[in-house]
């Protein structure tokens, strides 16, 4: 009983998480790759077959199993990623109009970028997907 209710949770957390990193493909701020790591942690535990289906996925897959593999990421996604950010929080800084509110959205642009360009790269596989 207390492990079919640990694989709901796990699924259920799963599946949410998959949510939010698709919307996270069309929402600035809403980041989509950490959302599909947590979801395949969560299916690798809950449900092999979904989580094969996920690490298969031609646009989330080359991601996940660079991070899992090698604990690094693409080239083309960073730079794909860093630019992003780079305009996401600059549209949000734009657009709220106190002055403290730019000040942290500055603040957690610079923190989130030193961490991100600290993680490691990994050169593109030849015929690997390009998306994030």
């Amino acid at each position: 009983m207390q492990e079919s209710i640990k694989r709901i949770l796990l699924l259920s957390i799963g599946w949410v998480c998959v949510l939010l990193g698709v919307i996270g493909i069309f929402l600035p701020l809403l980041p989509t790759t950490p959302f599909m790591l947590l979801a395949s942690a969560c299916f690798m535990r809950g449900s092999p077959r979904i989580a094969h289906w996920l690490h298969n996925h031609p646009t989330f897959g080359p991601a996940i199993n660079n991070w899992n593999e090698h604990r690094a990421i693409d080239k083309k996604i960073k730079r794909r990623a860093t630019v992003f950010i780079v305009l996401s929080f600059s549209l949000s800084i734009v657009i709220v109009p106190e002055l403290w509110h730019k000040i942290m959205l500055v603040t957690m642009c610079v923190a989130l970028l030193f961490w991100f360009n600290r993680l490691r790269e990994i050169e593109p596989v030849a015929g690997a997907s390009e998306n994030t």
